[in-house]
């Protein structure tokens, strides 16, 4: 066996002519892996600074010649390998920085420690939490923290632990563990890697291959392990079972890196028409993203936000659907004891997505009676807005909303429009609010019998909304509750919001005990699933509310309060509040310090009037910063998972180098990763932070388990069908 190192210089020739992206420079590193593969070698490791145009990586071979033979296509220019024969210590020369990203000190990150707390206090019980905390550490780059902090409490806990538990926490260090071996020293990164992949074989043994996120931390860890470690079969068989078994992963998402990984690992083999049928069910997936998104989320420039998979569920058989999917906020439908009348629970944002979603249900349950009767839990834009498509039925049904409606609608007026499409879609028409008024307005509690089915009306002042509208149900045990809890107390970008009401609206929802609480959002349904775990709830709430009034008295900047990672008596011993206080407690304190301070704050924020520019200046004119300092600094920012400041960063200096393309790449990293960061706990930020960088996440679609071909060398490959897409603009699930 022969050892090489081989190296690339701009200044001698051997690096593209034409300046190649950082997603660019990985896919060539990464084809060249598999070009020394074929030829009986191994690709070890590499290192390289693209904006200098050097680079090395290290490889063995059987023989001296074959691997120099070895070459890639770049950007339109042939890069031969020249490979010179160098002992193994002429790794440890220069200066190269990793191809991966360095782990360098660690930011602030309070959602990280209160994920630590939640997990050191015992084993989750709901294993979702081990796994935000997991991907927490991933993306801010503390692999190995995270690796030693799960092995402590699998340590731990482990003799109270059964078999499946032990395999999620062997599973989560294992993912964690193979992000870090970029970091483990040459001599003992294979041992290491074989560590590793040996943790995600056991983990699948004791959940004896029955665990979907096991088998999915497996099939892409081995996808995207080197070739010399023999995991491609693994990776197929795992990725190949979640394609069988999409029905146990946690949601639709988890099956978006599926469906890449299967991806990439055809195109290995050559099979391209089979690559590009797993490519086209989750969109543009890019097999060298530096970001893995698990999320159900979909954004869609025309269409807007989506927080679920599209779904019809019978919440009780015959009596209540409830559409999730079909666009920003959720359709419920009630049917009458006499099954004479159809009701509906809101509107929705667009009379096209309105349109959609109501057909959708006529095709899921053919028979339903006519439309008579819509009723408004408040007056947002995305609970009003299809109001017209309903208004053009032949049956002509009735709206019920609250009077003071007419005041939240002229919040909705006047919010700031820019951001309004990025959650709703171009197609979303501000005319469709402006045009909405109730045919019955609602001014106090009122009881309401259609067709022999009672709904009782009840206002509540909070916590979203002044105009909010609780729809009980007393003989199905149902409450609709709108966004009563929506995390972030109003719109975010518009003044409203109402803690004490919140609390308020507990209160009235605990008198009636409803057995399902039905919320205006798919994720505010999920998490805050009961009556009981609002009111165990509130006291934390109140807790918090105290503690954020305390420190704007003292005059406290609202950054310190969020990083004091304010964790309310009781919630960790309550498994049920994790989550839920979680989601809420960032969103409880930006509300309140927003309510209760003025423009002028004592750390002097709002005395001056700077732009975003002339902070941008100070780095630019007064501190000399360049181009290239800007991109290191904000790489290393990234690399310190600080990337909020890396983001502000670029926001001030936007402008000042317009032709620069690394700035272009360090922006589109930066927001991917921000973007990754919040996708399972703040859709709204994953929303504009998609946004920023016109970063369209797709649709995951659903394909057919069962049958799907394995991928075998070109010359082996076998005919047959290939997989086929599922799901047309309008299609449900039963």
């Amino acid at each position: 066996m022969t050892y090489f190192v081989d190296s690339h210089d701009r200044t001698k020739g051997s690096w593209p002519k034409a300046d190649i992206s950082e997603s660019e420079f990985l896919r060539i590193y990464n084809e060249f892996g598999v070009a020394v593969a074929e030829q009986g070698g191994h690709d070890f490791w590499g290192a390289g600074e693209r904006a200098a145009g050097r680079a090395f990586c290290f490889t063995h071979g059987p023989d001296a010649d074959r691997l120099p033979r070895v070459t890639v296509t770049a950007v339109g220019h042939l890069v031969v390998k020249t490979i010179a024969r160098l002992l193994i210590a002429a790794l440890f020369f220069g200066a190269a920085a990793p191809l991966c990203r360095p782990v360098l000190a660690s930011s602030h990150r309070p959602e990280l420690e209160y994920l630590e707390a939640v997990n050191r206090t015992s084993p989750p019980g709901d294993p979702q939490l081990l796994f935000l905390l997991m991907g927490e550490y991933a993306n801010a780059n503390r692999h190995r923290d995270g690796a030693e902090f799960l092995e402590a409490r699998l340590a731990e806990f482990g003799p109270r632990l059964s078999d499946v538990q032990k395999s999620l926490y062997l599973a989560a260090i294992g993912l964690l563990g193979a992000g870090h071996a970029q970091d483990v020293s040459f001599l003992k990164r294979i041992g290491w890697v074989r560590e590793t992949l040996g943790r995600l074989d056991e983990a699948k043994r004791l959940s004896q291959g029955q665990v979907f996120v096991v088998r999915w931390i497996s099939g892409v860890v081995s996808a995207r392990v080197p070739a010399f470690f023999g995991r491609r079969d693994v990776a197929l068989e795992d990725l190949e079972w979640c394609l069988a078994n999409a029905e146990k992963a946690p949601h639709p998402g988890w099956m978006r890196e599926v469906y890449v990984r299967l991806a990439d690992l055809h195109r290995r083999a050559g099979h391209a028409a089979k690559a590009e049928e797993f490519r086209r069910l989750v969109g543009e997936g890019d097999p060298e993203q530096p970001i893995t998104l698990t999320t159900p989320f979909a954004e869609d420039p025309a269409t807007g936000h989506t927080f679920s998979a599209r779904q019809i569920t019978e919440v009780v058989p015959g009596r209540v659907y409830l559409l999730s999917g079909f666009e920003f906020t959720e359709y419920a439908f009630v049917v009458s004891t006499d099954r004479r009348h159809l009701v509906a629970i809101d509107a929705g944002t667009r009379p096209d997505s309105a349109r959609a979603a109501y057909e959708a249900l006529r095709t899921y349950a053919p028979g339903l009676p006519d439309l008579t009767t819509v009723l408004i839990t408040h007056a947002h834009w995305d609970h009003v807005g299809g109001h017209r498509f309903f208004r053009s039925l032949a049956s002509h049904p009735r709206f019920y909303a609250r009077r003071n409606g007419k005041d939240e609608i002229a919040k909705d007026l006047a919010a700031p429009t820019p951001l309004l499409p990025h959650f709703f879609g171009t197609r979303f028409d501000l005319e469709d609010v402006r045009t909405f008024a109730p045919d019955m307005p609602v001014d106090g509690r009122t009881d309401l019998t259609i067709g022999g089915t009672r709904f009782e009306l009840i206002p509540v002042s909070g916590g979203e909304t002044a105009d909010a509208l609780l729809i009980h149900l007393p003989e199905l045990g149902v409450m609709f509750v709108g966004d009563f809890i929506m995390p972030y107390l109003g719109a975010p970008f518009v003044e409203e919001g109402n803690l004490d009401g919140l609390l308020d609206a507990i209160d009235e929802i605990a008198k009636r005990t409803p057995g399902i609480l039905l919320h205006g959002h798919e994720p505010l349904t999920r998490v805050f699933s009961s009556a009981s775990i609002l009111v165990r709830l509130k006291p934390p709430l109140a807790w918090l509310r105290g503690q954020v009034l305390e420190a704007v008295h003292r005059g406290s900047e609202r950054a310190a309060i969020q990083q004091a990672n304010l964790i309310a008596p009781g919630v960790l011993e309550d498994p049920d509040l994790h989550l839920p206080y979680l989601l809420l407690r960032e969103n409880v304190i930006n509300r309140l310090y927003d309510q209760n301070v003025g423009y002028w704050q004592p750390d002097l924020q709002g005395v001056d009037a700077l732009s975003r520019a002339d902070r941008g200046s100070l780095l630019v004119d007064y501190l000399g910063v360049s181009e290239r300092r800007l991109v290191a600094a904000t790489k290393r920012m990234i690399a310190d998972g600080n990337l909020e400041l890396a983001a502000t960063t670029l926001e001030w200096t936007k402008g000042r180098f317009p032709a620069s393309r690394p700035l272009r790449d360090v922006e589109r990293l930066t927001y991917l990763k921000l973007m990754e960061k919040y996708q399972n706990v703040n859709p709204f930020k994953f929303i504009l932070y998609s946004a920023q960088i016109g970063e369209p996440v797709p649709r995951v679609r659903v394909a057919p388990g069962p049958g799907t071909a394995r991928p075998h060398p070109p010359a082996s490959e076998a005919s047959g069908s290939g997989l086929q897409t599922e799901e047309g603009p309008d299609s449900s699930s039963k």
